[in-house]
């Protein structure tokens, strides 16, 4: 169990999160941001400015894999770490069921948690999922090397399930990093690594 560290200011800061944690937290973030400017730009033609970030139409073709190639190799090191902590059980049911007073921070009745709640598994296991998906989706149309190896219809398929698939995963990180800015204190846990002994009772 971590033990808790007094600061000079009095307060007690729990650790959450260590050093290694946290930079392959922010690499996994900045792949998945540049991922989603440079496939936004490929995807609808209002979005095109985008290109100017990555130098252009064609180099932002050409980047795009890559950044997803980086992405799947973080955010592996990333889930592995992970794991154990967000394995279901009947306390998320109880969470889940109680979802209107997490939302009013009515935490009387709740069960007690693990490190993470119902909602922050569903992002981890939705993610493990989509990122899957992009990957498979994400080779079969990656004609620079993949080209041959699958028919123009399954490419088509592919395409469009790739674009839905982003979609979800770009909607579930807003989510993601709404929560965090919503519930103070929860940011301090990737910028230092630790969190308020008030922050840890009750979440």
């Amino acid at each position: 169990m971590d033990v808790g560290v007094r600061e000079t200011s009095g307060n007690i800061y729990v650790p959450r999160y260590s050093a290694l944690q946290r930079v392959n937290h922010w690499i996994t973030a900045i792949l998945f941001v540049l991922l989603a400017l440079s496939g936004l730009a490929m995807f609808y033609p209002w979005l095109y400015f985008f290109f100017v970030f990555f130098g252009g139409g064609q180099a932002t073709r050409n980047l795009h894999p890559w950044f997803g190639v980086g992405l799947v190799v973080s955010f592996f090191f990333l889930a592995v770490q992970f794991v154990r902590n967000n394995i279901p059980n009947r306390d998320d049911v109880k969470w889940m069921r109680n979802f209107r007073k997490v939302m009013t921070n009515d935490h009387e009745n709740l069960p007690e948690l693990g490190k993470y709640n119902a909602g922050q598994k569903g992002v981890y296991w939705s993610q493990i999922g989509l990122i899957l998906v992009l990957l498979i989706t994400g080779l079969i149309i990656w004609d620079q090397y993949f080209y041959d190896w699958t028919a123009i219809p399954a490419k088509r398929w592919a395409l469009l399930i790739h674009s839905l698939a982003a979609v979800i995963a770009i909607a579930i990180i807003i989510v993601h990093i709404y929560a965090g800015i919503w519930i103070k204190g929860t940011g301090r846990a990737m910028t230092r690594g630790s969190v308020t002994g008030g922050w840890a009772y009750l979440h």
